[in-house]
């Protein structure tokens, strides 16, 4: 008897058990039947197109450079007996930066000085002794080639005495020095950098639109990332002829390091660019443009279905586009989540 009541109890249980499971399992259904029909319409952010003033200011960032950079080498050779600046100084153009030992090269001058008189007073002698038929024309050219030859080597001993001073080619701040008193100089030997950093280049990079703004002489604001309360009047001094794979155009905007060197070589840079344009435009916002700048679509929206239309662009100015045909003012488009949406897809606006 025991035995068949727990058969029973047993059996009661695995129907109440099997009772739930299909009821759990058709409330599921219904879920996902209810999502279905919820996820058919497709939520969107629309916009609208409406005529506006456009606005084609743009900001480029860059790194500041030198205006000029310079390693010198020698091109004496000897030892190095007086050093007039070091690393860190301030130097002008032409200035004594060091002085080789010369005392060779300064008799060298002498002999050729002395050379170079003798020739000159011989030359003056057999013209007049040819004057009167007493020398051949052949002996007059071979003392006055000789002349020639003495005047060549004065210059070329002048020459190698004076760069026995190694002077400064560019005003500028000496950057790194890498000789001593004492060093040992042949030709070719790395003897200092320097840098001009009275003024200063942002070397920046343009996209293809903005490069048709700017012009050889534009005026940029420009400052630096760390120093952004200080501004500089910039000039464009350099446009790229050539984009790179990006096609991205190199420019480089020229700025007055003023307030005491405030911004220094290497330091990030931004210039900002104001373009005039007074003109009104049908304007979208640039991600309501579904496809490309190169075959520009949008979607607009009718009876709850979103439909690809095709757009005409004009300029593109930071997040804006200008419509010049396809769209009329106040018509709505999608602004965001077209990547969902295709041809009728059904919508939602969010």
């Amino acid at each position: 008897m025991k035995k068949f009541i727990y058969i029973v109890i047993t059996l009661v249980v695995f129907g109440a058990v099997a009772f739930t499971l299909a009821n759990n399992k058709k409330e599921m259904a219904e879920t996902a039947a209810v999502a279905s029909r919820t996820s058919e319409a497709i939520p969107v952010v629309m916009t609208e197109a409406r005529t506006s003033k456009i606005d084609r200011s743009f900001t480029v960032n860059g790194n500041f450079s030198p205006i000029q950079s310079l390693s010198m080498v020698s091109e004496t050779q000897g030892q190095v007996i007086r050093l007039n600046k070091r690393k860190g100084e301030t130097v002008r153009a032409g200035e004594v930066l060091a002085q080789v030992e010369d005392n060779v090269l300064r008799a060298n001058m002498i002999t050729a000085e002395a050379n170079f008189e003798k020739t000159k007073r011989d030359l003056e002698r057999f013209v007049n002794l040819a004057e009167g038929d007493a020398i051949t024309k052949r002996q007059l050219e071979e003392v006055r080639l000789g002349h020639h030859n003495a005047q060549a080597q004065l210059i070329q001993a002048r020459h190698q005495l004076e760069k026995s001073k190694i002077k400064a080619p560019i005003s500028g701040v000496i950057n790194e020095s890498y000789i001593e008193i004492g060093s040992i100089l042949g030709g070719g030997v790395r003897l200092f950098d320097i840098v001009n950093v009275d003024k200063l280049k942002l070397k920046a990079k343009v996209s293809e639109r903005e490069v048709l703004l700017i012009r050889k002489g534009a005026k940029a604001t420009v400052k630096a990332d760390v120093n952004a309360q200080d501004t500089f009047e910039g000039v464009v001094t350099a446009i790229g002829a050539n984009a790179d794979q990006s096609l991205r155009y190199d420019i480089e905007i020229e700025v007055k390091n003023t307030n005491e060197n405030a911004v220094k070589a290497g330091m990030y840079g931004t210039a900002s660019f104001e373009i005039a344009d007074t003109r009104d435009a049908l304007l979208i916002e640039r991600e309501a443009i579904a496809t490309s700048l190169q075959d520009p679509k949008v979607f607009v929206v009718k009876d709850q279905r979103a439909y690809l239309k095709p757009v005409t662009i004009g300029t593109v100015a930071n997040d804006l586009v200008e419509i010049t045909s396809g769209l009329a003012e106040g018509e709505k488009v999608v602004r965001s989540g077209q990547i969902n949406l295709k041809e009728g897809t059904k919508v939602s606006v969010l």
